[in-house]
């Protein structure tokens, strides 16, 4: 890959952060101003995540399956921007619905389909380090487009929010246009190797069902997801709704600190797979939600976001390079690489789905410091099953060789 090529694909990193993120923690405290409860607005951030997660494993099968991976990066692109527009027009129940739906459908497939342009330009042997390279330019645009977002948000109000997630969008696709299209191996891009011959298609449960390692992989996700997947929005709602601080401003330093403190993790994590492979790498992610969930309830104030959402930045920025780089670990040389990060990204979404709705309505009836215990308290499921089943997966953790490390799955 010459560096025009990698200089696009990690310009596309860096603008699709904004573009799948930026609208989703101001959404909550936009919707608070316009009058809207706890519980209704984690509903409708639930129907959206359920929408996109039904929809990811079939994503993943249409990007393995696919000769035009870029177009799974242009269209998400637009549903963003016509998103921010439907928000922007009318706050009711189901116009909001609809648009969270079109964008989760949509952004369904841009995770495998970076995974897998990534691998089609540079194979599995160069995967665990353009990886970590993508995602600290991710969470830089995080970092960034949470920043603009603050300060046009303070000087002007939502409205500049929403237009710079859609300008975002518009760059994203700009940037995948500027990969050279014959530049990506397709049959690298889903994981198979020179010689192999495995044009079978394969749904994402039947992936999981046929390899153990993902599985356990894809349930401590689901778990840890769970308890992690309200936290960001619930916390600046509880803080603004203690009328402790200004809305976007605060929201923007949520994301800016978690994603700052992404940067780093992502290159730890880069450097500890090279050296010593992902079991630690998950492990010590999924550590850090019950002491972020503890730290949230103890201290609902402005100064209380530093801590708890650095937390959320070790846990993220670890599980960011760690879990693409082990799915394309375990199923390299099967042909269905993307189809099971579709699957694992389908059940973790499953807990992020329901995280939100199960989050607001916590806090409706008890509270937010209750709700932030309960939440955290999900990570011990992860850790419980991560421990439990290591000697099971830490082979398939473990640093290159870049060989199929479970079995191949069957045609």
């Amino acid at each position: 890959m010459n560096k025009t090529t990698q200089r696009a694909l990690e310009s596309l990193n860096f603008f699709m952060a904004d573009m799948q993120a930026g609208i989703g923690p101001f959404l909550g405290v936009f919707l608070l101003a316009h009058g809207w409860q706890s519980g209704l607005i984690g509903t409708v951030m639930t129907i959206g995540g359920v929408a996109g997660m039904v929809m990811t494993a079939p994503a993943g099968a249409l990007v393995d399956a696919t000769t035009r991976k870029r177009a799974y990066v242009i269209i998400p692109g637009i549903c963003v921007v016509l998103a921010s527009a439907i928000v922007l027009i009318s706050q009711e129940f189901w116009l909001v619905a609809l648009s969270q739906v079109a964008t989760a459908i949509a952004g369904a497939a841009i995770g495998p389909a970076v995974a897998g342009i990534t691998l089609g330009l540079v194979r599995q042997s160069g995967f665990n380090l353009q990886n970590g390279r993508n995602q600290a330019f991710n969470h830089a645009g995080n970092v960034v487009g949470a920043g603009l977002s603050g300060l046009l948000g303070w000087l002007f109000g939502f409205t500049a929010v929403f237009l710079l997630a859609a300008a975002f969008g518009v760059l994203s696709i700009v940037s995948v246009m500027m990969i050279p299209r014959d530049k990506i191996d397709d049959r690298a891009a889903r994981g198979l190797e020179e010689d192999a011959d495995r044009d079978g298609k394969a749904s994402g449960l039947r992936v999981l069902l046929d390899c153990k390692p993902l599985l356990i992989l894809a349930g401590a996700l689901a778990l840890f997801h769970l308890g992690n997947g309200a936290m960001l929005p619930l916390y600046g709602i509880a803080v603004v709704a203690a009328k402790q601080t200004e809305p976007a401003s605060f929201v923007a330093i949520t994301i800016v600190v978690a994603q700052t403190v992404m940067i780093g993790a992502s290159i730890v994590a880069m450097r500890m797979a090279e050296k010593s492979g992902y079991w630690m790498v998950l492990l010590i992610s999924f550590v850090a939600l019950p002491i972020r969930g503890l730290i949230a309830a103890g201290y609902i104030s402005e100064w209380g976001v530093y801590p708890v959402q650095m937390l959320d930045g070790i846990g993220a920025g670890l599980q960011s390079v760690a879990v693409p780089g082990l799915v394309a670990r375990i199923l390299s040389g099967t042909g269905r690489v993307n189809v099971g990060q579709g699957a694992v990204m389908t059940v973790q979404g499953l807990g992020a789905s329901f995280s939100p709705a199960l989050g607001g309505w916590i806090a409706q009836s008890l509270g937010y410091g209750p709700m932030f215990l309960l939440l955290g308290s999900f990570a011990f499921g992860s850790i419980g099953l991560w421990l439990f089943y290591a000697g099971l997966l830490r082979p398939a953790c473990a640093r290159p060789p870049d060989r199929v490390v479970s079995p191949p799955l069957p045609a």
